[in-house]
C-alpha cells in the first residue's frame, strides 16, 4: 500500500534539511506478508519505507491487529527500511528538524493516516493465505562501508544478503524478503522528495523481474555502515541494482527449504541509562550555541517538571521467530550496529541465521561495548537527536545478547 503523502511534509532522517517535502520521486509503501504454519497459528510480517516505527505507532498496531485478527505481538513483526527519505512520524527525531507548530500538526494526522494503513495492509495479507512453501538462502552485496573511520578506517561490516522466497503450489514466486546491514542514506538533506533509497530500487526492479511477487526490504544491522559511494540518484540506482542483482543470484542458486512450526518469541529488556544530567547542567545547556543542545536540554527539563525525574531505563524489544530447524530470524529493536550481527553469527552460526535491526521500535542507536566505549555519534552524540537524557550505561550489549539466547532456550525447549 503506497503510503508517500500527496502534500507537503516534514521528512525524516537529516537535522540539515531546512525545509519540508517536494514532491514524490518514486513511490514509498508499506507492505505485509502474512504466514500460516501446519500448526494453523497465523505471523505477520510488515516492511516500511520509512525512518521507523515508534514505540506508541507499535504498540497501536499490535493492539488493533490482535483485537481484530487475534494475532498475538510476538506473530507481528513491524520492520522499517530507515530510508532518510520518508516522512516523519510522531514525534522521532523531533529535536532534529526546525518545523512549525503547523507542520507538527500535519505529522500527526499523517501518522494516524499511516496507522490505519498499516492496519489495513495486515488485514489485506490474512484475506490472500493461500498454500506455500518457503525456501532460503544468502548472498553478498558490497557497497557498505563502515563509516567510523575515525575510530578504525577498515571498521566491521556485514555484507550478507538473507533471501527468503515463498512460491505457490505451482512453484510460482509470490513473495520474495531480503536484507542487507547498511544505513539507507544514499540520498542526502539535500534531496527533498519521498524515495526508498537504494532498497526502494532493489524492491521496485525485483517485483519488474518476477512479475506477480511481491519484494520486501528487511533492514539489518547498519547503523555504522553507510552506502559508498553516495549522494546521487545515479548512487541510488546503483546499489539499488547490485543489490536486487544479489538477490537474483540467490534465487537463481541453490536454496534450502524452509519449514515450520514458526515459533516466536517477543520479549522486552529494559536497557539502562548512564547518569543522568542534573539540572544545573541542562539549564546550562539552554544558552549553548548549538540549537539541537538547546532543544534537548528544554525537552529534558519539561519532562523532569512533568515526570519528577528522567527515566533511567528503556524497554528494548527483542523479538524471535524460529522456522524448525531451518531458519532462525532474529529482530533487534533500534539503530543497531553490525557487531551484534556479527557476534550472533559466530555464536549462533551464520548459515541459518538472520539479523534484522530497525524493527518495532526506533528510538535510538544501539552501540554494542566497543562503540559505547568509543564513543562519537553512534556511542553517544546521537541520544540527543532521539532524545534520551544520555548515553547508555556499560552492559547495554551483554543484555540485549543474553535475551536472545535466553529467548532461544525457551524456544528449543517448548519444542521437544
Amino acid at each position: 500500500m503506497a503510503i508517500a503523502p500527496r502534500t507537503s511534509l516534514w521528512m525524516a532522517g537529516y537535522s540539515a534539511r531546512v525545509k519540508p517535502s517536494e514532491g514524490v520521486e518514486q513511490e514509498i509503501w508499506v507492505k505485509a506478508l502474512a504466514l500460516e504454519d501446519s500448526a494453523g497459528q497465523r505471523s505477520v510480517l510488515v516492511t516500511a519505507d520509512m525512518l521507523g516505527f515508534t514505540q506508541g505507532l507499535s504498540r497501536r498496531v499490535a493492539q488493533r491487529v490482535e483485537r481484530a485478527h487475534r494475532i498475538p505481538r510476538a506473530r507481528l513483526m513491524l520492520n522499517a527500511s530507515h530510508t532518510h527519505c520518508g516522512p516523519v512520524v510522531e514525534r522521532q527525531l523531533a529535536v532534529a528538524y526546525d518545523a512549525s507548530e503547523a507542520q507538527w500538526a500535519d505529522v500527526d494526522r499523517y501518522t494516524e493516516e499511516l496507522e490505519n494503513k498499516v492496519v489495513a495492509v495486515i488485514g489485506e495479507a490474512l484475506k490472500k493465505l493461500r498454500p506455500a512453501s518457503l525456501s532460503f538462502g544468502q548472498g553478498e552485496a558490497s557497497f557498505a562501508r563502515n563509516r567510523r573511520v575515525a575510530y578504525n578506517p577498515n571498521g566491521p561490516v556485514d555484507h550478507a544478503v538473507p533471501v527468503l522466497q515463498v512460491k505457490d503450489s505451482r512453484g510460482r514466486s509470490v513473495a520474495v524478503i531480503f536484507g542487507y546491514a547498511c544505513h539507507n542514506t544514499t540520498l542526502g538533506g539535500d534531496f527533498c522528495k519521498f524515495h526508498g533509497d537504494y532498497s526502494g530500487v532493489a524492491q521496485a526492479r525485483l517485483e519488474k523481474a518476477h512479475p506477480g511477487a511481491m519484494a520486501l526490504f528487511v533492514t539489518g544491522c547498519g547503523a555504522d555502515s553507510n552506502p559508498n559511494p553516495r549522494g546521487t540518484l545515479a548512487w541510488v540506482d546503483t546499489h539499488g541494482g547490485s543489490l536486487a542483482s544479489a538477490v537474483d543470484t540467490v534465487l537463481n542458486g541453490s536454496l534450502r527449504p524452509v519449514r515450520g512450526p514458526l515459533r516466536p518469541a517477543y520479549r522486552e529488556v529494559n536497557l539502562v541509562f548512564d547518569t543522568p544530567p542534573a539540572q544545573a547542567d541542562l539549564r546550562e545547556r539552554l544558552t549553548a550555541s548549538n540549537k539541537y543542545a538547546v532543544r534537548h536540554a528544554r525537552d529534558l527539563l519539561a519532562r523532569i517538571e512533568r515526570e519528577g525525574r528522567l527515566p533511567s531505563e528503556y524497554p528494548y524489544p527483542v523479538q524471535v521467530w524460529k522456522f524448525g530447524e531451518d531458519l532462525t530470524l532474529i529482530a533487534l529493536a533500534g539503530e543497531v550496529v553490525v557487531d551484534y550481527s556479527l557476534r550472533l553469527k559466530r555464536e549462533l552460526g551464520g548459515e541459518k541465521l538472520w539479523v534484522a535491526g530497525y524493527t518495532n521500535d526506533v528510538f535510538a542507536y544501539i552501540p554494542s561495548e566497543r562503540v559505547l566505549q568509543e564513543g562519537g555519534y553512534e556511542g553517544a552524540g546521537a541520544m540527543i537527536y532521539y532524545g534520551p537524557p544520555g548515553p547508555w550505561a556499560p552492559g547495554i550489549e551483554a543484555g540485549i545478547i543474553n535475551t536472545v539466547h535466553s529467548i532461544l532456550r525457551e524456544i528449543n525447549t517448548s519444542a521437544r
